[in-house]
């Protein structure tokens, strides 16, 4: 598994609080790592622990490493669209986990921990599924049979990103202008809110591919506006 590294965006679980530092462990690797007071939430903090109490599970980003393996994060610096896709990942892993114990039982344990060794168990299976070698070296032919059976048998959860956008104009035909930009745009669900606001709307197996079609559909949909001398903003 690649180390991590200053911005990443990591799943961890508080361990103690002494003073005004929370101190946890990152669960991808199980080192540790602290936060200051400042970085748990923006603005004054009356009681820490309306954020963080032991044994808690919170989404932090990493803001440095030092030298020495020191490993400082925030908790107040990770965004919603970070944190949605982080929960994706989670919900993710433990299918692709729960799938290998209903499978491997017990010897699912020590197959996880090899596999985390060098990737998530998720990417790990999706990869399987196109060249099933690794996961047969690991668990053998039969039960690598088994576990693709119930991976092809999945229906695919789908992540869905949506934004609102304003687009308007004061030309006599602004409706039909209006009408040839969104048109033009096939690879979304675009609805009308209120006058001169719509919602777009992706999806994708990858919340990260359904994030990135999005901002290429608002690109898209804004050179149009901006061509047309149409008043764009994205809310």
């Amino acid at each position: 598994m690649a180390e991590l590294e200053a911005g990443d965006i990591v799943l961890c679980t508080v361990e103690r609080i002494e003073g005004t530092i929370v101190f946890v462990t990152i669960d991808e690797n199980g080192k540790q790592g602290s936060i200051i007071l400042s970085e748990i939430a923006p603005g004054r903090i009356r009681n820490l622990r309306d954020y963080v109490v032991p044994k808690k599970k919170i989404i932090c980003k990493i803001l440095r490493i030092s030298p020495n393996g020191n490993i400082d994060l925030s908790l107040r610096r990770v965004t919603k669209k970070e944190q949605q896709e982080m929960r994706e990942l989670g919900k993710q892993e433990k299918s692709s986990t729960s799938i290998l114990k209903s499978v491997l039982g017990d010897q699912s344990k020590e197959v996880v921990k090899k596999i985390l060794e060098q990737d998530k168990v998720s990417d790990f299976l999706q990869e399987a599924k196109e060249d099933s070698k690794k996961l047969e070296k690991l668990v053998g032919k039969e039960n690598a049979k088994k576990i693709l059976d119930i991976l092809n048998t999945q229906k695919q959860k789908k992540a869905l990103v949506k934004k609102t956008i304003s687009l308007k104009t004061s030309k006599p035909n602004g409706l039909e202008l209006i009408k040839n930009v969104l048109g033009k745009i096939k690879d979304a669900e675009i609805k009308y809110i209120s006058a001169g606001n719509y919602s777009i709307k992706t999806e994708s197996s990858d919340i990260k591919v359904a994030d990135s079609n999005l901002k290429n559909i608002i690109s898209e949909i804004e050179k149009s506006a901006r061509k047309e001398h149409m008043e764009f903003n994205v809310k």
